[in-house]
């Protein structure tokens, strides 16, 4: 996929973003992912430029034998722009570290961006798919049959006693990792959020920010997570996230009942001012965009908001981060330029949306 093919990219969103599946009142999202290495080769950060060019070509070939999906993107990072290669970033179709690496390295995603496979990251292959909702089960089964035909082209580097190797001990074994995509705007209102990572803590989960370890949790976006992989089944670890994520969901509910019972002209005006300044804002930053989007997820799910679908506040979390905005008007932005862009753009969604 060339540059010039990339224009139109900013507009197209994922399945994950319908608001639909499993628990979408709070649940935007579930990824599956893999990490996989190349028998003979080292792992990415000992490569050599040749030698990291050698497992690129080799992995773009075996993605191509297995003939994913009729329609797949593929792309080397290397040969892009930095705002584009953060575009996928605020995609969730690579990490920061793929997008801020060196040397070569690609990824390849379906049209509708729940697959993903990610090249030359931290280990050689990063296969994920992510679905709209809590879908633990099929993104697991279908991330199955990619990974299961991509074993048969290509050599994983894979031991009798620990299982698949990987660049991370924590990932030795399965290499399989669970992501929950969770909206707590009522444990975090009331204060609950960090008894949520105690517990998740306790049952050897993480709780991260946005975008994965190390960022932030804007927005009141959490993801959960399973941690380390050696020694468990893949099975194991999948019943263990289905075990915990609906705890988190039972309790967020029972906060906004409570909140919505004991105080509800409260819950009104803070969804209602959010609503209002969305709506009429000339400038917004990312932080206050994310926090008035939250109050307006809440407001949508609770009733107090009708005439605006979740996708469409779903979609606003995602064209209005800094790189989409700035690859959508086609040229670098400062922060007052984006400001400006962003309010523009949420004021647009909205429109279409009021009675």
């Amino acid at each position: 996929m060339s540059e010039s093919a990339f224009e139109n990219f900013p507009h197209l969103l994922g399945e994950w973003l319908k608001g639909g599946g499993p628990d979408s009142d709070i649940v935007v999202s579930t990824r599956v992912r893999f990490a996989r290495n190349i028998k003979g080769y080292p792992f990415t950060l000992k490569a050599t430029e040749q030698q990291r060019a050698e497992v690129l070509a080799l992995c773009e070939e075996a993605i191509q034998k297995i003939h994913l999906q009729r329609s797949v993107v593929t792309l080397e990072l290397d040969k892009m722009a930095e705002v584009k290669r953060d575009v996928l970033v605020e995609r969730h179709l690579i990490s920061r570290e793929l997008a801020g690496g060196e040397g070569p390295r690609g990824v390849t995603f379906g049209r509708g961006e729940m697959l993903s496979i990610m090249i030359n990251e931290e280990d050689h292959l990063r296969l994920q798919w992510i679905k709209s909702g809590f879908d633990a089960d099929r993104a697991y089964q279908a991330l199955c049959k990619v990974d299961r035909a991509l074993e048969k082209v290509v050599p994983y580097a894979v031991s009798d006693n620990y299982g698949y190797l990987t660049a991370c001990p924590t990932n030795v074994g399965t290499g399989m990792r669970i992501s929950v995509m969770v909206h707590l705007p009522a444990l975090t209102m009331k204060d609950h959020v960090d008894k949520v990572f105690k517990a998740a803590k306790r049952m050897n989960h993480a709780v991260r920010g946005l975008y994965g370890e190390g960022t932030r949790a804007f927005g009141d976006m959490y993801q959960i997570s399973n941690q380390a992989t050696l020694g468990r089944s893949e099975e194991s670890i999948l019943e263990s996230v289905k075990a915990i994520v609906p705890r988190i969901l039972e309790t967020e509910r029972q906060m906004r009942g409570q909140l919505y019972a004991e105080d509800r002209s409260f819950l009104e005006d803070r969804v209602l001012r959010s609503l209002a300044l969305l709506r009429n804002a000339r400038r917004l930053n990312v932080q206050e965009m994310m926090s008035h989007l939250s109050m307006l997820r809440l407001g949508v799910d609770l009733g107090l908001i009708t005439d605006v679908p979740m996708q469409t506040v779903n979609e606003m979390f995602i064209l209005g981060q800094p790189s989409h905005l700035q690859e959508r008007e086609g040229r670098l932005m400062n922060a007052t330029e984006r400001d400006t862009t962003r309010a523009d753009l949420v004021r647009s969604k909205l429109a279409a949306h009021s009675n």
